[in-house]
């Protein structure tokens, strides 16, 4: 099930936008990346979970700020182009 329970700024969506591309990015990196090079894979194992956390962050911003709908299991989703915050009920 998905239900609109709110909407963000477009300064807000901007910068989840950010942090889900660079999050992705990260990810994307860590499919092809080698473990030659321990000094860069420990470099992308950090950088990765700093993006997790802020992007982790700014959900839980948001949410305290709206005080959006929740359920357990479930999770928000964002629409970029209308800044609608969708919640995704997994049961």
């Amino acid at each position: 099930m998905k239900k609109l329970v709110g909407q963000v700024t477009t300064e807000e969506k901007n910068e989840v936008q950010a942090l889900f591309e660079r999050r992705n990015g990260l990810n994307e990196l860590a499919k092809i990346l080698t473990v030659e090079n321990e000094a860069l894979d420990d470099k992308l194992v950090k950088d990765m979970g700093e993006a997790g956390t802020k992007f982790q962050n700014w959900w839980n911003a948001m949410a305290q700020k709206y005080q959006w709908e929740s359920v357990d299991g479930g999770n928000w989703e964002i629409d970029f182009d209308t800044c609608n915050i969708y919640l995704i009920d997994n049961n």
